[in-house]
């Protein structure tokens, strides 16, 4: 098991992957924020479905995941028909004007990743791939695995009630 010194390295490392995230947002068109961009892959890549189940995979609660939905449907990215299984809920589609936003997407951080990344080997971006795989894997989906014990810090002073005494 890795020594204590290498999982608070790799907390600064996770720490530090949130400036990644954030140029790779700020290549998305003015139009579509990243949890437009976050609804539309995740449709792309599970196919149609209930809000109910995109909120659950986005792991926000269902007032964001609505807020989400309706602004890519006012753009018409994604269409809302009725479930044949419950008439009362709805089943999330891509348009294809959706399709074509997906598209668009996956073309500009392709472009950013390959841009940024050209000075690594293939074998170098499989590893990476395949080892955030894991720790994504390694984590589930966050919401629903209890935290095991964490322990409690050590103070580094001893609490007490009494004053100083003055000199």
């Amino acid at each position: 098991m890795a020594e204590q010194a290498q999982f608070e390295e790799l907390a600064r490392q996770l720490s530090a992957v949130g400036a990644v995230k954030r140029d790779m947002e700020r290549i998305l068109p003015p139009d579509c924020p990243a949890g437009s961009a976050a609804v539309l892959a995740l449709l792309g890549r599970h196919g149609d479905m209930r809000m109910s189940k995109l909120a659950e995979l986005l792991a926000v609660d269902m007032s964001v995941t609505s807020r989400h939905v309706a602004h890519v449907a006012a753009r018409g990215w994604i269409g809302r028909a009725p479930d044949p299984a419950d008439k009362r809920s709805r089943i999330l589609h891509l348009t294809p004007e959706g399709l074509r936003q997906l598209d668009e997407l996956s073309r500009r951080s392709t472009h950013l990743l390959a841009e940024r990344l050209a000075d690594w080997s293939d074998d170098e971006v499989g590893q990476l791939i395949r080892l955030m795989t894991r720790l994504r894997a390694s984590f589930g989906d966050c919401r629903s695995v209890p935290l095991r014990h964490i322990p409690a810090a050590t103070p580094a002073f001893e609490e007490t009630t009494r004053t100083p005494a003055s000199t």
